[in-house]
């Protein structure tokens, strides 16, 4: 028998110029967006020294005092009678020239480059810093658009690093050019190699990068950049339903009813209370909408690609193998709905104190059972078709007739009193499931390959009770790999097989070059 001939290595793609190993700079207009918040400042201690002026020339009647054209105590006033005119016109000049000067040196100065191993950003005139992303610790790509930067089709990039505070961003860039050195970055990561581009590419200069920048502006926004269809598409109606029907809904209403039975029983100067409580609660409610609003996720070549928000739009493209828990959860209030979220555990490299570390935590805002499991196949695409009845049926839903879960024991139900029959384990093939909660429904799914370590606890209580508390250690994150009272030898057989399980997932896992494994 004559040995089948090797299967040829698949042809190298063509890498973009903005990712052929050499030094770029970034977007002309990246130091107006990155200074952005410093001319905001001085614009507003101008308006607010000049607003009587504005109003007297613009809203006349709202200026009686104005007479003459002249206003007590006016800076423009003071520089027409002292005869400064010159001197004011040639300061102010002089100011744009340092604000232009200081712009193009930060810009001169702030470049980058991707190699098929890293990639590295320069910034800094009198401080230089130099950040470099090793590509096999690549944990997801993101490609952010602020408000204000859509409107000049421009977007910022972060490569998510596997430590803390490793993120290398570029920011800002066109956003076709965005996308393009994103796809080179998820490529090179998982083990692609790029060729060149296949064309003689002249260095262009300072000038002609500033002209194509200014043209840009006068252009205006790009043409949004195409995706892939959604598997699930949420209704605004269901999305602002569900961060409605929340604790922190729950809390306004009582503090609200607490404050104004106070004010009829005691004074009615606590009824002023309620507005910052309301207004607080109402810019955190908006803000909760609308970075939902536009959600998608879709899979791609390169991982699931997540796409969020209806004024600062975040794609974020998370590699195979880069989830380390996920947890399917539904609170009280959502049940009648048959409503589920979907939250995981991933390097984001930022602090666990970060705010935008519950916005990237977050892969399904809200969903249906069918929305669920759709999004389930995508994070979780190496799970055995063998272990999938234990997240819906057994899982989330669970307890059955039967129940494939080790629960807490009888005897230590008066520690568990609503939720024994539910708390459980089953360690499956490729994961370990944790369910949790009767009244607020929880079901972690730690898969077997990311499980840093297994502990087995016990306190004082739990050694008379003969039971033990286990958790599985994962990166930190909102999903808990916790679960108490169970069974002391059940515990421990846990620990053995788990122990087993994840040293053989670990030995086999490829993720790290994902298309090496392919």
């Amino acid at each position: 028998m004559t040995d089948a001939a090797p299967t040829p290595p698949p042809a190298a793609e063509v890498r973009s110029p903005l990712s052929d190993g050499e030094w770029h700079r970034m977007h002309p207009l990246t130091p107006l967006f990155r200074g952005g918040l410093v001319l905001v400042i001085v614009a507003g201690v101008i308006v607010a020294n000049m607003r009587d002026r504005l109003i007297a020339i613009f809203l006349p009647w709202l200026a009686p005092g104005f007479e003459g054209g002249s206003i007590p105590g006016d800076p423009v006033d003071y520089v027409v009678s002292h005869n400064l005119i010159l001197v004011a016109t040639l300061g102010v000049i002089a100011i744009v020239i340092v604000l232009v000067g200081l712009f193009y040196l930060g810009w001169r100065f702030h470049s980058f480059r991707i190699t098929d191993d890293d990639v590295e950003v320069r910034t800094g005139v009198v401080f230089r810093s130099h950040r470099r992303a090793p590509l096999d610790r690549v944990q997801g790509v993101n490609l952010t658009r602020p408000t204000i930067a859509r409107l000049f089709g421009l977007a910022k990039l972060e490569v998510v690093g596997a430590g803390l505070d490793s993120n290398v961003k570029l920011e800002y860039l066109s956003t076709a050019n965005a996308e393009a050195v994103r796809a080179d970055i998820l490529r090179l990561a998982s083990g692609r190699q790029l060729a060149a581009t296949g064309q003689t590419r002249t260095r262009p200069s300072a000038s002609q990068t500033v002209s194509a920048g200014i043209t840009g502006l006068i252009a205006g926004a790009e043409a949004p950049v195409a995706e892939p269809e959604s598997v699930v598409s949420i209704p605004v109606g269901r999305l602002v339903a569900s961060q409605t029907l929340t604790g922190s809904t729950i809390v306004l209403v009582v503090a609200i009813a607490a404050i104004v039975t106070g004010a009829v029983t005691t004074t009615g100067w606590l009824l002023f209370a309620v507005v910052p409580a309301v207004l607080g609660f109402g810019a955190y409610w908006i803000r909760s909408i609308t970075r939902s609003l536009r959600y998608s996720i879709a899979p791609t070549s390169s991982g699931v690609r997540i796409t969020y928000g209806l004024l600062t739009t975040v794609t974020e493209i998370i590699p195979p193998g880069r989830i380390h828990a996920v947890e399917v959860t539904q609170p009280l209030m959502w049940r009648p709905f048959g409503w589920w979220a979907i939250r995981i555990n991933r390097l984001s490299g930022r602090s666990a104190s970060d705010s935008a570390n519950d916005q990237f935590g977050t892969v399904l805002p809200v969903g249906d059972r069918a929305d669920v499991e759709r999004v389930l196949r995508l994070i979780l695409p190496d799970l055995a078709e063998a272990d999938w009845p234990m997240i819906v049926e057994n899982g989330a839903l669970g307890p059955v007739p039967d129940d494939p879960y080790t629960t807490t024991p009888r005897r230590a139900r008066l520690l568990r009193p609503l939720s024994w029959r539910r708390n459980g384990f089953w360690l499956g093939t490729d994961a370990l499931f944790l369910r949790r909660g009767r009244i607020w429904r929880t079901l972690a799914v730690i898969p077997l390959a990311r499980m840093q370590s297994l502990e087995i606890s016990q306190g004082p209580l739990d050694r008379s009770l003969r039971v033990a508390n286990v958790r599985a250690h994962t990166v930190v994150g909102r999903v808990s790999g916790s679960l108490g009272i169970l069974d002391r030898d059940d515990a421990l057989r846990l620990f053995d097989a788990a122990e087993r399980g994840a040293i053989h997932a670990a030995a086999a896992d490829r993720s790290h070059r994902w298309a090496g494994a392919q």
